[in-house]
């Protein structure tokens, strides 16, 4: 199983910037890809972004392009999400994932951070 903790959301204005962060721990070597989800009350949670452990190739959700920007260390085991020109619609929690096969869907990942809230005001 591998750990996931999240940390660097919060509170900011629209237009603004976080970057959020999460460090793998465990049985990191399953691992192939991580990155993020994120779900604001009563829709499911959404794809964000995805990075390949191997080779760094990022995804990216279409309404977050040009805007979010998902980098690793891998020799921390960490991945990171740039968050820039944040919009209101933003606003929800964001979740780190891992899991042995990258995808835009959650239920392949089977490692799940605690999730960390991101608020966006106008």
């Amino acid at each position: 199983q591998v750990q996931l903790v999240e940390s660097g959301g919060g509170l900011v204005q629209a237009g603004g910037s976080l970057r959020l962060s999460c460090t793998a721990s465990g049985r990191t070597v399953s691992t192939s890809a991580m990155g993020w989800f994120r779900q604001v009350p009563g829709k499911e949670r959404e794809f964000v972004s995805r990075i390949s452990w191997s080779s760094g190739y990022p995804y990216y959700a279409d309404f977050v392009k040009g805007r979010f920007t998902i980098s690793m260390d891998n020799a921390k085991n960490t991945v990171y999400l740039q968050m820039n020109d944040l919009k209101p619609e933003d606003t929800a929690v964001y979740y780190c994932v891992a899991g042995k096969l990258g995808s835009r869907v959650a239920a392949h990942y089977d490692s799940w951070g605690q999730g960390t809230q991101v608020t966006v005001s106008s």
